[in-house]
């Protein structure tokens, strides 16, 4: 086994969105719990969130001018390759100073070149790809890496099916027993005990579409007796606030206590981005998901197929929520039945202990 003493040398990757920045911060977590003494360092696209969010999780980063390739013919895309030429020097030099032992990559642009230029100097090497369609940078990697962390099941048509490790997607531990937080969450949230609760989830910036229909509905909810806890996100809290002005509906802009707002809730409404799927899975509620439309190769769709397919959660595009929103959640909500069968089935898919069986991954590259 793997010297815990040992002052190993870890190098991360993965960014762009929180969806790739937070799985590689609980795996560095997580290993520095282990390997006290280790020394990490993370790599990062340079005006990308991952240059704030890293160092605030108390890691180094260092970052490279990359970019995604636009689908249209843009002045980005001709800087394109020289930018991919930069990234690939830069990651090199990066590699050379710091001698890593082993390279983590969780997708985003930056871990592209990253991984590259570790798999091309036999640095043992692990990839973790969070959705049920991977991304362009991980199928890119698959034949490099020793290893591929997954969290759904049918990826031997991307990657080396003897590579694949299914792992499930790192998720925040305090949502491991939430059952045991209802009443501190109802306080918390100031909820009346006897109302049912829907929480709203947009992801972080927001969800125009989720935020319009919410306000839509909101006379319609109040018919149902149900109490919001509402996410609209940064771009449209101001947009929003004053809905929150009534008894049953409270608007916020972030929610810091994710794990009160789970416990809370009767009913879910959430986007279907990798991380949010894998925490609702373990939160085991009632959910519809709204997949957002805009993501690279319909990722959320896919996503938020992988568990209605198994009867664990309901599914509304975006483009019929007018349609379809009053007669789902009405029926839902009428039914007792489907409520409990939505939930015992959605629970059957958490994968609780991923990011212990990520690190295992990586101790075991580490003792090669």
């Amino acid at each position: 086994m793997s010297n815990k003493n040992k002052t190993y040398k870890i190098i991360l990757s993965g960014g762009g969105t929180g969806g790739h920045i937070y799985p590689a911060i609980a795996i560095a977590n997580e290993l520095k719990r282990r390997f006290p003494n280790a020394e990490f360092l993370f790599v990062g696209a340079k005006d990308r969130m991952e240059m704030e969010k890293v160092p605030q999780a108390g890691y180094a980063i260092k970052g490279l001018w990359i970019s995604g390739i636009q689908r249209k013919i843009t002045l980005k895309n001709l800087m394109f390759p020289f930018k991919l030429i930069s990234s690939l020097w830069n990651a090199r030099k990066i590699i050379k100073q710091f001698k890593p032992d082993v390279a983590i990559g969780t997708g985003g642009f930056a871990s592209e070149p990253l991984l590259q230029v570790a798999a091309s100097n036999k640095i043992p090497s692990l990839i973790q790809e969070q959705n049920s369609y991977p991304g362009i940078t991980n199928k890119l990697l698959s034949k490099k890496v020793n290893k591929i962390c997954v969290a759904y099941n049918n990826l031997e048509r991307f990657f080396p099916s003897e590579k694949i490790i299914k792992t499930g997607n790192p998720v925040r531990q305090d949502l491991l027993d939430i059952s045991s937080k209802k009443e501190e969450a109802i306080k918390h949230f100031d909820l009346v005990e006897s109302k049912q609760t829907l929480l709203v989830l947009g992801g972080s910036l927001g969800a125009k579409a989720i935020n319009e229909l919410m306000v839509r509905e909101l006379d319609f909810l109040q018919t149902l007796n149900i109490q919001i806890i509402w996410q609209c996100g940064k771009l449209y809290y101001q947009d929003y606030k004053l809905y929150g002005n009534t008894k049953h509906v409270q608007v916020h802009q972030f929610i810091n206590k994710m794990d009160y707002a789970y416990a809370a809730a009767d009913f879910i409404i959430s986007r279907a981005g990798a991380s949010s799927v894998s925490e609702l899975c373990i939160v085991g509620k009632p959910t519809i998901f709204v997949p957002s439309p805009y993501v690279a190769e319909d990722h959320q769709t896919k996503n938020a197929a992988a568990i209605v397919n198994e009867n664990a959660a309901l599914l509304i595009a975006q483009e019929d929520l007018k349609v379809d929103f009053k007669n789902k959640f009405g029926q839902l909500v009428a039914s007792k039945e489907k409520q409990e069968e939505l939930s015992k089935n959605i629970k059957k898919l958490a994968l609780v202990n991923a990011t212990k069986d990520i690190a295992d991954e990586v101790e075991k590259l580490l003792d090669k």
